[in-house]
């Protein structure tokens, strides 16, 4: 059985997360996201100062930090991203705002930057 952890709209957490299963974020965070293993999505309204590290991320909202995917970053519509981003994977869809560094990475298929229509 997969779990998901949601760190819901009202909810403010300044320090480190770490978890051992998917995370949704709809709040804010400021610090650190670990789930190396798992995934990570960030809500269209979450506003994020942190460092993350995820096997997926999945960003609507707004982050400042960065980024690192084992696998694949997917900025949806609604993002605004700040900092670096590094994944094996990133996809960015019309209208996802990155200002920054991306850095692809080799996993195990072949590096690929795709742009989303």
């Amino acid at each position: 059985m997969e779990r998901t952890a949601e760190i819901g709209a009202s909810v403010v957490i300044k320090g480190d997360v770490t978890a051992h299963e998917d995370i949704v974020i709809s709040g804010r965070v400021e610090g650190t996201v670990s789930v190396e293993s798992f995934s990570v999505t960030v809500r269209p309204g979450a506003n994020l100062k942190a460092d993350i590290e995820a096997r997926t991320v999945i960003v609507g909202g707004h982050v400042s930090g960065t980024l690192s995917a084992a696998e694949c970053i997917e900025l949806q519509r609604t993002a605004q991203v700040e900092g670096e981003i590094v994944a094996a994977v990133l996809r960015l869809d019309d209208g996802a705002v990155f200002n920054g560094k991306a850095q692809t990475t080799k996993a195990k298929g072949a590096s690929k930057l795709q742009l989303a229509s």
